[in-house]
């Protein structure tokens, strides 16, 4: 569907573009997506209830209570540190399970090289499900399956991980040259041969770069499920903000930048190295 009239070739062998008119399908066109676009986006707002004067007549307040977190309360730096390696320990045994779980499943999901179509499709619908539900979401399952705890972290984090990793990977394979697949399949390898000695070595730096980032986002993921009961230093932050307590609560989140910000330097270093 052509939405402007074509360029008109001059004799010197230049174009000059027609004029854009509104009143032409195109324009017509153009301006329907554009109130289309700004309805929607006025929409959301309606249904976020999105009130700045909310903001504005709440602002004292916060600053208020901001300022009665000064100074920051150290009386108990070892619970704040052994919830904060809480954190990192659930981030990191959940990321480690789900990577070492979806190298297998990237390889079936991948089209280029999966030994049966279907067995492809219903991979990648298993990993789009394991990533649409939020970590939080299956840590609140796994609380009423386990109990209260790290594990049921663990769990949540486990499920939630295996989906993002195996997409991403799957990805990643399928972009893989035909060429060494192609003549590695003329020799009489099998599927296992090929995904073993072609495609798993090459694609091992990808794995280990995106289960590096998603070890690095999870780690700030994890920092909020012990609202939920599973675990980490959002236990301590929850109950510092039920007793309004601001300079705990401000020790906490000042714990949870250095670690964070640690976690995403090593994380880079990391990726560095390997691709």
């Amino acid at each position: 569907m052509t939405l402007r009239a074509p360029a008109r070739r001059l004799a010197g062998g230049g174009y000059v573009e027609q004029p854009f008119s509104w009143r032409s399908r195109g324009g017509l066109i153009r301006a329907a997506s554009a109130f289309a676009a700004f309805a929607f986006v006025i929409g959301c707002a309606w249904v976020a209830e999105v009130e700045p004067g909310a903001l504005i007549e709440g602002l004292p307040r916060l600053l208020k209570w901001a300022a009665t977190a000064w100074p920051p309360n150290l009386s108990e730096l070892d619970a704040v540190a052994l919830r904060a390696a809480e954190t990192v320990a659930i981030a990191t045994i959940g990321t480690l399970a789900a990577a070492i779980v979806s190298a297998p499943l990237s390889m079936l999901a991948a089209g280029n090289i999966t030994p049966s179509p279907v067995a492809s499709r219903l991979i990648r619908g298993f990993a789009n499900g394991c990533r649409g539900i939020d970590t939080v979401v299956f840590a609140i399952l796994f609380v009423a399956a386990v109990g209260l705890g790290p594990f049921a972290g663990v769990l949540g984090m486990f499920i939630h991980s295996i989906g993002v990793i195996t997409k991403l990977n799957a990805e990643a394979i399928e972009t893989l040259p035909k060429a060494p697949l192609e003549a590695a399949a003329m020799t009489g390898a099998g599927t296992g041969s090929i995904m073993g000695h072609i495609v798993f070595p090459a694609v091992l730096p990808n794995l280990s770069s995106v289960s590096l980032y998603v070890w690095e986002a999870n780690v700030r993921t994890s920092t909020v499920l012990g609202i939920v009961g599973a675990g980490g230093i959002g236990i301590e932050i929850k109950a510092a903000i039920d007793l309004l307590d601001f300079q705990r609560l401000f020790t906490l989140t000042l714990a949870v930048l250095i670690m964070v910000t640690l976690i995403d330097q090593l994380s880079a270093w990391l990726r560095r190295r390997l691709v």
